[in-house]
């Protein structure tokens, strides 16, 4: 890990592999450990970046809330600051938000784009289920099982019997890194910015040039996979990738499925 001054915070980040650069972009709440699954495979053909966006992990968290387009600068600056002048950008949920603000600030920036388990916002994108809903916001319980019913939800159902010792690594390591609260509510702000009409990124997806791949899990009930079809009629060159068995957290559920897909997107195969 190392850090880096860049848009007024000091950023943490790391870069592992070799080839073609791409960036990832947590979600959130979560910090560069999001990707821990995926890096090993993607590493093998690019040189992956990723890094703590500001508000959570060993990133400044000064206060908020913030917007997709601040942390699109931050992106921004960090790969100015290491030289890259352009990159992939796989967002992921709350990181795909910052990735399209990214995409259309940016665009000479940009090789290609992966928006993965994301929307649009604003009032016509597909919201969470009120099944994923119900537990989410779910305050009856200690922390720990809201944790754990949180995870369990958000992933596909059975993963947790298929899988329990993944499950306890993602609780273990939530245990020994929590979450900034400041933090956390200042990237909700991100979310929230974008309800609008005028606000969400629907009517300005047009202007992304660059290829584009829509991933998504086929049992997400936090960002259900009908958003792919939506996102897919707003961006000019985008094609879809929907994955079996897998929830909102597909990186830590179908990782080398995921990296597949991936690899074969930027690799143009």
């Amino acid at each position: 890990m190392a850090t880096i001054t860049v848009n007024g915070i000091t950023m943490a980040y790391e870069i592992e592999g070799s080839g073609p650069p791409l960036v990832l972009v947590a979600g959130l709440g979560y910090s560069r450990w999001m990707w821990h699954k995926m890096v090993p495979g993607l590493a093998k053909q690019f040189t992956v970046l990723s890094y703590d966006n500001r508000g959570v992990g060993e990133t400044d968290k000064p206060a908020g809330p913030y917007t997709a387009q601040l942390l699109a600068e931050d992106l921004c600056s960090l790969l100015a600051a290491l030289g890259w002048a352009e990159t992939a950008v796989f967002g992921h949920s709350m990181g795909g938000f910052i990735a399209q603000a990214f995409a259309l600030a940016y665009p000479d920036k940009l090789s290609k784009l992966i928006l993965s388990a994301t929307n649009f916002g604003g009032p016509r994108h597909v919201p969470v289920t009120q099944e994923a809903l119900a537990v989410l916001m779910d305050t009856t319980t200690d922390p720990l099982t809201r944790l754990r019913n949180g995870i369990l939800i958000s992933c596909a159902t059975g993963f947790g019997e298929r899988h329990p010792e993944i499950v306890e690594e993602w609780l273990a390591y939530r245990a020994s890194h929590p979450i900034d609260p400041a933090g956390y509510q200042a990237q909700m702000g991100i979310g929230l910015s974008l309800m609008s009409e005028a606000a969400c990124f629907e009517h300005k997806l047009a202007a992304i040039t660059a290829p584009t791949l829509l991933l998504s899990g086929a049992e997400d009930k936090v960002v259900p996979p009908a958003n792919v079809d939506l996102l897919k009629a707003a961006i000019p060159q985008a094609e879809t990738a929907v994955i079996d068995q897998a929830g909102h957290f597909f990186p830590f559920e179908q990782p080398e499925t995921a990296v597949a897909i991936v690899t074969q997107f930027l690799k143009g195969e």
